[in-house]
Order: C-alpha cells, then structure tokens, then sequence
C-alpha cells in the first residue's frame, strides 16, 4: 500500500521539525546538572505531559486498540490502579527525592545499603532500557513494514538517529519539551480517528456501542480471584507493583521530581501526567472496541489476512491509511512515532545521567569537571542511543517481540523495587538482609521466566512456573521485602542475643 504523498510530507515535515525543534535546545550554555534537570525552573505541566508521555509508547498506541479489538477492556484494569501509586508516589516518594539532593534515583539506596546496592540497581535500569528501546522500535517498525513495505531495519535506524540526536544533544529541556508537544499530537490524532470512526458508521455513533455490548468487549475480565488467567484482580496487582516500580525507583520518573522549581509543583506534575493516563488509555481501548464494530458493520473493508487473530494490532494502523482523509493519515502516523519517539528519548536521557552518576563519578573519576561530566553525558547518550538500535534490530524475527520484552523486563527489574520498598519501609534492615533478600528474589524471577521454556517437555514439568507471566514482578518484590524482613528480625534478635 502506498502512502499518498501528502501524507508523507506531513509526516516528515513533522519528524523533521520535533529533532529541529530538540537541536535547539543544545545552542543554550548549560552545566551537566542543568543537561539531567533543566536547572529546575521548568513547568509543572510540561513535566506533567512528559510523564504522560514516558507511560505511553508505541507499545500502548497500537497494542491497546488491538486488545480491545481482540478481546475486551481487561487490560484497561492496568489504568485503575495508576491513582492509587500516583497518591504513594506525591505522599511519600516526590519529597524523598527531592530532599537527597542527587540527580541519582538510586542513590537513596546506597545510603541504606551500601554502594552494591546502588550498582546493582542502575545496572538493572540500564539493561531494562536497553530492551525497552529495542522493542519500542522494533514494534514500531511492524505495522509500518506491512503497512508499506518500509524495510523494518531502516525504520528502526532512522527513527533511532533522529531521537538520539536530539536527546543527546538537547538534554532533558529538549526531551521534556518535546514529550510535551508529541503527546499533544498523540491525543489530539487518536481522537480525530476516534470520532471519523463514530460518525462513519452506517446508523450512527449509537451503533458502535450496540455492537459491541452485544459481543461482550466492554468487560473488564472475570472477577475470580484467579491469577493463572488475566483477570480483573491479577491486573490491578500487576498493574500496582508496575506504577510503584516507575513511580519509586524509576529514573526517568523521579529525573522530573528534579526538574520542577518546588515540590508542590513536582507534586502537580505527578498528579496531572499519571491521571492524564488513565481517560487516554481509555481512549485508547475505545478505538479498538469502536474498530470492531466498525468492521462488523462493513466487513468487506477489512483485508482476509487482518482478521486473523495474531494481526489485531494492525488493524488500527490499516485504518489509519484506508479509512482516514488525506493528510490525517499523516498525523495519526506521526502519532505512532511520537510516542515512540518520546519513550525512547527519556530513556536516552535518564540512562546517561545513571552512567554519569553511578558508575562514571563513582567509580572512574570522582572529581569531574562540568566539561569532562557534558562529554561523559553526550557519550553515554550516543552509546545508549546506538545500542538500543542495536537492540532493536536483534528483536527482528523474533516470534513475539512483546512477550520478549516482557520476559526480559521482568528478569532485569522485577527486583528493584523490592529493594526500595526493604530500604523505605523497613528502616533498621542491615545490607546483609538485602543482599540476601536480593539474591532470593533473583532465583524466583529467574524460576518465573525461564521453567516454563526450560523444563516444558523435562521430567522436571511439574517444577515450573504456572502463575500468569505478569506476576513475576509481583512475587519477585515481594519475596525480596519479605525474605528481608524476617532476616532483619531475626539478625536483631541474634545481636540482642550476643550483647
């Protein structure tokens, strides 16, 4: 299918004027403290759009219509549990961060455990990133190859260039500014498809909601407390420990606390970006649900190969190039890509500033001048950068690039956040019931993800992991909380003991 040139030259004129638009920023004098935190005089509502648009990806702007399509507002479930880790995060997490001074997320953690636990950490992060960036570009790059038939490796390369461009060299002024704008476009182009979606049905926009209650895909899943299958409460607990993990140890999140002039307005800035969420996610899963319908009632529209169940997620993407007026259809893919690119960009910027903090300043050179800290900033944002396409091009023939990230974002940061939770809670735990804590967690994360490829078909089958994948971030925090705890007890009453 081609794409008419209108479309085209919309949607490179925009590509075009977002790495402009970031370059800018780099012809300002800055520090390496002003390069991670803007100097923190930047505005609540701008950081407030930039963690809008950290939660939402490519991943969420093709995945979330295609579930809805597929099935129902199950996945919707995630969305209602972002209020209530957004009320921990402004109660207790945006003042603790603010208050340690560091541009670090993990350095509260070295101040309760030691340096180990500081490493240990940012390396999670690190890695995590990594793989978040590869499958964000990759999955990008899907819809748009079967779409027309653009080289899956050229997407991925050239998307990657024009966001490490302006990551790299306009620091996070550009990558909040430009998350700002790009998730501006991103709502403003799945609400414009969403209403030629409801005024082209054949009896009204009443019609979309007829056909899809009597199919059933307004459900939110079944309530049984059964957390093999995804149902309603194995969805919120999922999606709980996720928010509390991007909210308290997250770096991309907390690198905005900083950047806000008062805690009152970083506070105003968590609020505002992870409560906009929640109606867009929304938003989201009302397009698929509306595509179903809309597909019911002309079914002749929609190609034979776009009905089978594994293509879900690019039916969306076929509408926007068939059923969209000329020039919207370059909007809305200048949408996809803004929230791609505006995921990858935060990722660039905050994984360069965890190098820089923990590991270059820590273990390299601790006496950085502000020249020596930009050049250590702009190199680790090119070498992210570059990985991360690498990475992506490694997701290429993959059998589920989304369930490859799953598993490895579960492996690499199921246990991070089991560690803040010890270190923040649990105030007199020793580093030795973290370390201990941390290594059981690790074994049951890697339990979780790997039985279920490693033993399936083994005399061992009946040793593997039979829980919903989702729950391996749950039972890996909660292990290394728990095993912490007791042993804090139990070493307490040992000194106890010994005095």
């Amino acid at each position: 299918m081609d794409l008419p040139l209108i479309d085209l030259v919309v949607f490179l004129v925009y590509m075009a004027a977002i790495v402009a638009f970031g370059i800018s920023f780099s012809f300002r004098k800055r520090t390496a403290l002003e390069y991670t935190t803007g100097g923190g005089r930047l505005p609540s509502w701008a950081i407030g759009m930039s963690i809008f648009a950290t939660f939402v990806s490519s991943i969420s702007f093709l995945a979330l219509p295609g579930n809805a399509y597929l099935s129902n507002w199950n996945g919707f479930v995630f969305s209602l549990s972002i209020p209530l880790a957004a009320w921990i995060a402004v109660r207790y997490f945006v003042p603790l961060y603010r208050n340690l001074k560091s541009e670090s997320a993990y350095y509260y953690l070295e101040t309760r455990f030691g340096p180990w636990a500081r490493t240990y950490a940012s390396i999670c992060y690190l890695l995590t990133q990594l793989a978040r960036m590869g499958a964000i570009m990759y999955l990008l790059a899907l819809p748009m190859n079967a779409l027309f038939g653009w080289s899956i490796p050229l997407i991925i390369i050239c998307t990657g260039i024009s966001v490490v461009v302006y990551a790299m060299l306009g620091g996070i002024e550009a990558v909040i500014w430009t998350d700002a704008i790009q998730g501006i476009v991103l709502i403003g182009g799945a609400l414009v498809c969403l209403l030629v979606i409801m005024f082209s049905m054949p009896n009204g926009p009443g019609e979309v909601f007829t056909i899809a209650a009597e199919a059933d895909k307004f459900s939110l899943g079944s309530f049984e407390f059964n957390f093999v299958e995804s149902t309603f409460w194995m969805i919120l607990v999922y999606g709980l420990f996720i928010n509390l993990q991007n909210f308290g140890i997250d770096q991309s999140y907390i690198q905005r606390y900083i950047t806000a002039r008062t805690e009152k307005e970083a506070v105003r800035s968590t609020w505002f970006g992870s409560l906009l969420y929640v109606p867009v996610s929304l938003l989201f899963f009302f397009i698929g649900t509306a595509l179903f319908s809309y597909y019911q009632a002309f079914p002749d529209l929609l190609p034979a190969e776009l009905q089978l169940t594994e293509n879900a997620d690019k039916v969306f993407p076929y509408f926007i190039v068939s059923g969209l007026p000329t020039g919207v259809t370059g909007i809305l893919i200048a949408s996809i890509f803004a929230a791609g690119m505006s995921t990858v960009s935060t990722s660039i910027n905050s994984s360069a500033t965890v190098f820089l903090s923990d590991h270059y300043r820590k273990y390299i050179n601790k006496n950085t001048t502000e020249k020596q800290s930009m050049r250590v900033l702009l190199i680790a944002s090119f070498v992210m950068g570059g990985l991360s396409i690498v990475v992506g091009l490694a997701f290429n023939g993959v059998t589920s690039a989304l369930e490859s990230w799953w598993a490895l974002s579960s492996i690499f940061s199921g246990g991070i956040l089991g560690l803040f939770l010890l270190a923040f809670v649990v105030k007199k735990a020793p580093s030795k019931a973290a370390a201990i804590g941390v290594l059981c967690g690790v074994v049951v994360i890697g339990w979780m993800s790997l039985s279920p490829v490693l033993l399936t078909g083994t005399p061992m089958e009946g040793f593997k992991n039979t829980l919903h994948t989702n729950l391996t971030i749950v039972m890996g925090t909660l292990t290394i909380f728990i095993v912490g705890f007791l042993l804090t007890g139990l070493f307490s009453n040992q000194k106890k003991q010994s005095i």
